[in-house]
């Protein structure tokens, strides 16, 4: 039997993501059951560890947000990494969202939806935060648009601020795609949207993160989401710290860690481009994403030819009407591979494939990955729902 390692874990338990590092330092933990942890319920602006008084540990996962808490750690002197993108420590190793494919995939969601203009809402307290402002902002202006931001007070949003964000977004270019930085300024937006009097989707699509499911259905409209892989964050993170109260020394920086996948709900539906007969056709497959849609039904419902909607398609969204039936088609089954534990018969089944064989090969051939490949990495590692390419 090993020896019983005493470990504090400086992770808040008041909201979603930090939870869900939690999860996988307890899925650790029951592989490798030597642990003793201490962990007291707390805010992710805590900084009063009075509770660890008296305690002889042997290491420490930690969430260090602020100065307060680098200092503390510090102190101690004790095997510890970090959990935050803030690198108040940056001596220490740490594992972290990759806040960069969160702002590929938010800016990605939206253009695939006819978009052209972006915003976020950030919070200047967070580090990470910060980090995806300045990724989400690399990634418009590499599609020759402008970046809009709101930042809120190091404070935080008060309630005579939401007036401020009702009064940027209405200064907005319309339709607007706005990334907030995390599910809570993401319901601060949707909020601001009905003071303002604008409409969500149509005039502001809105995509938060961290795919807080009580915060997510608390929103009207409920709130499209980015959820980040929080278990194999917590899990590496404590494998981590195993290693070095073992006695290695780790190379300090950020291990990255990419989301898991976009959580699309009503805030982010919107169907925004120029062109009246291809958002018609658009919206006809989007409608009929489990059925064997074929591409004269579309042009029957919109009375074009098929190379004259194809142009329009091309210069719209870069691929064909046959490009996109595929690729909201595969989303579909993407969909229920990660939220089922259905069959792929069953899931052929309910898209309508003709058989559950045609649909894995055309799954295979568009995303790289069979469908039990996606399901495993899905459940276990990395993997996407926001399908771009033809």
């Amino acid at each position: 039997m090993s020896e019983t390692r005493h470990v504090a874990l400086l992770v808040e338990t008041s909201n979603a993501y930090a939870r869900g590092l939690l999860v996988g330092v307890k899925k650790y933990v029951e592989e490798h059951p030597h642990w003793s942890m201490y962990l007291a319920e707390h805010s992710r602006h805590e900084t009063d560890f009075s509770w660890l008084e008296g305690w002889h540990g042997d290491g420490v996962l930690a969430r260090i947000e602020n100065e307060e808490t680098a200092r503390f750690i510090r102190r101690l002197g004790l095997p510890t990494v970090d959990l935050s993108a803030a690198r108040l420590a940056p001596e220490l190793p740490g594992v972290e969202t990759d806040d960069g494919t969160i702002a590929l995939w938010a800016v990605e969601h939206f253009a695939e939806r006819g978009l052209r203009n972006f915003a976020f809402c950030g919070d200047e307290r967070f580090g990470w935060s910060v980090k995806r402002s300045e990724w989400f902002a690399e990634e418009v202006r590499g599609r020759g648009s402008t970046p809009h931001e709101f930042r809120m007070k190091p404070s935080g949003m008060r309630a005579a601020d939401r007036e401020l964000l009702a009064a940027w977004l209405t200064a907005l270019p319309k339709p607007v795609g706005v990334l907030a930085c995390y599910d809570i300024a993401g319901q601060e937006v949707l909020e601001a949207c009905k003071i303002a009097d604008l409409a969500v989707p149509d005039s502001v699509a809105v995509i938060g993160v961290d795919n807080d499911e009580l915060i997510g259905s608390l929103t009207t409209p409920p709130l499209s989401s980015i959820e980040p892989n929080t278990t194999r964050t917590g899990y590496l993170a404590a494998k981590l710290l195993d290693l070095m109260m073992e006695g290695h020394t780790l190379a300090p920086g950020l291990r990255l860690i990419e989301p898991t996948r976009i959580v699309a709900r009503q805030s982010s539906d919107i169907l925004a481009v120029d062109d009246p007969l291809v958002a018609a056709a658009l919206r006809f497959i989007r409608d009929r994403s489990d059925q064997n849609l074929a591409v004269g039904a579309v042009l029957r419902h919109v009375g074009l030819s098929r190379r004259a909607l194809d142009l329009r398609f091309a210069r719209m969204l870069g691929r064909t009407v046959h490009g996109e039936i595929v690729r909201v088609r595969m989303g579909h089954v993407a969909e229920l591979l990660s939220s089922t534990d259905w069959t792929l018969q069953q899931i052929a089944e309910r898209l309508d494939f003709s058989h559950s064989e045609y649909m894995s090969v055309v799954f295979k051939k568009y995303t790289g990955m069979s469908p039990g490949q996606y399901r495993r990495t899905v459940s276990g590692s990395v993997a996407r729902q926001a399908f771009s390419r033809e």
